[in-house]
């Protein structure tokens, strides 16, 4: 009874429970749906979080990357320059040491070459030596011989033979004693005459200080500003092309500022062109009509003041009655040059000089002057006439009424005809002291170099000279002559012949000194 009782209460509660229990399960099974749900939604939020932090992550990686990225290509291309320049440093000192190399190898080699012009010169000499001593060795043998035919010859003379023969000799000794005595008074003649010339020219050079003036073949024009450059040149550049064929003359543009530069070599046709452009950039009107008036304006200005320097020239030397066309030729002085040295300024010193060593001589100072001032008047008249500046000179100074004694002066200044006065030759003394002052004149080098070698060229083409050499300038050329041919006597006579040569053959301003060494000089050895 009891079991059944336990069992319909089993039954009953079983009844009961399996319900509550399905129910319960149901509940469990809801609950776990929706935590579920949740857990999958937090999951999907999460995941969602999570791609989204990671995409951010993935941006700072992919910032950060490229950063590191640009700071190690900055790096690398720093390096790679550091690399560029190590390398270009170690080129330029390549390059240095092959410079160096390079001209140590060209120091070496002129050196080698110096070298070896200097034995080829130790063999001429040496060759030229040897010839000579077989020369002199001849010359002792005929001697020999000579001598031993001599005394053959007295030994077998008469008396009256005999008194000739030794007159003869006293003659020749008298000669040379003669000669010797002669050259003795006229070295102390020559010297007391050079003492009062350097003392006269002191005198007159002490009491005139010149200017020397420098010229050019170059004039530059100011401009007020770059943009006159333009006018200046023209469309097309017909504006230039019309002043350069109305003047004559080359005008440069360059990148000078504010300057144009015209360059000639007729010192006349640079001043017209220099003063008829600054007339057109004053005036401001440049164009090829406006170009040729300007231009022959100032050529008429131009020969106006050439009279007034002539006659401003003659004024201040204080010669009278020129003829107007040789006035007009004294102010085209003023636009020529002889050597760099203004022909005007040249010419009033030389007639200045002239005319001081006249007044300290008591010659005629007028005459002095007078053939001062037109000793080099034919110079402004060679470009246009055939002839020397001599010739030309000479020529328009007879036309136009000048003395023969003035027409002297001006030829024989240049000794192309004797001197008939003392005043001519004070004008040529006058010359050759105002184109020596220093600084007065300069010459181009290729003159120079030709004047030199025609200097060697003429002191070394008599017999018995053994070397020329030209020094100070060319102021002076020394001649070595060989002692056993050329003797005192023959010295003097070749160092005079050799200065008359140079003064027939070459143009030079100043003087040129000839010197004549002979030397004689005995060697013996003690064995």
């Amino acid at each position: 009874m009891m079991d059944m009782t336990l069992m319909t209460a089993v039954a009953g509660g079983l009844v009961v429970g399996v319900p509550i229990g399905m129910l319960l399960w149901n509940l469990f099974l809801a609950r776990s749906a929706r935590s579920l749900r949740a857990i999958e939604d937090r999951a999907h939020r999460d995941g969602r979080e999570l791609v989204a932090a990671a995409e951010r992550d993935a941006a700072v990686l992919r910032e950060r990357g490229v950063v590191e990225a640009r700071e190690e290509a900055v790096a690398i291309k720093e390096e790679a320059a550091r690399d560029a320049a190590r390398r270009r440093d170690e080129v330029e000192k390549a390059e240095r040491r092959v410079a160096d190399r390079e001209a140590q190898v060209a120091e070496r080699q002129d050196r080698l070459r110096g070298e070896e012009r200097a034995v080829e010169q130790q063999r001429t000499e040496l060759t030229t030596r040897e010839q000579a001593l077989g020369t002199r060795q001849a010359e002792l043998d005929g001697l020999h011989g000579e001598l031993q035919q001599r005394l053959e010859r007295v030994a077998g003379l008469s008396a009256d033979e005999a008194i000739r023969e030794v007159r003869q000799q006293v003659e020749d000794e008298a000669r040379s004693q003669a000669a010797a005595t002669a050259r003795d008074i006229k070295e102390r003649a020559k010297r007391e005459a050079d003492k009062d010339a350097r003392r006269l020219l002191a005198i007159t050079t002490q009491r005139l200080a010149s200017e020397h003036t420098a010229e050019s073949t170059v004039s530059a024009v100011a401009l007020p500003n770059d943009e006159m450059k333009g006018r200046i040149i023209g469309r097309e550049g017909r504006n230039i092309r019309a002043f350069e064929l109305a003047t004559g003359v080359d005008v440069i543009i360059d990148d000078t500022p504010d300057t144009v530069v015209i360059s000639c070599f007729d010192p006349v046709r640079r001043e017209v062109a220099r003063r008829a452009l600054d007339a057109l950039v004053v005036d401001g009107r440049i164009h090829p009509g406006r170009i040729e008036e300007v231009v022959a304006k100032a050529r008429t200005e131009l020969d106006g003041q050439l009279v007034e320097f002539g006659e401003r020239a003659a004024h201040d030397i204080g010669v009278h009655g020129l003829h107007p066309e040789l006035i007009r030729l004294i102010g085209r002085m003023r636009y020529r040059s002889s050597y760099g040295q203004n022909l005007y300024e040249h010419s009033k010193e030389v007639a200045w000089l002239a005319g001081m060593m006249a007044a300290e001589l008591h010659l005629d100072v007028a005459l002095a002057r007078r053939g001062g001032l037109l000793h080099d008047i034919g110079k402004v008249l060679t470009h246009e006439h055939e002839g020397t500046h001599v010739q030309l000179g000479v020529e328009v100074c007879r036309r136009h009424g000048e003395s023969a004694a003035v027409l002297n002066c001006i030829e024989a200044h240049h000794d192309d005809v004797p001197h008939d006065s003392s005043e001519s030759v004070l004008v040529q003394a006058a010359d050759s002291v105002s184109g020596s002052r220093p600084g007065a004149r300069r010459e181009a080098f290729e003159t120079y170099v030709k004047r030199l070698t025609k200097l060697e060229e003429i002191a070394g083409g008599y017999p018995g000279v053994e070397k020329t050499t030209v020094i100070q300038a060319g102021r002076e050329v020394r001649v070595i002559v060989q002692p056993e041919k050329i003797n005192d006597a023959a010295a003097q006579q070749l160092s005079e012949t050799i200065a008359r040569r140079i003064e027939q053959e070459l143009q030079y301003p100043g003087q040129i000194r000839v010197t004549v060494i002979r030397e004689t000089r005995a060697t013996d050895v003690a064995k």
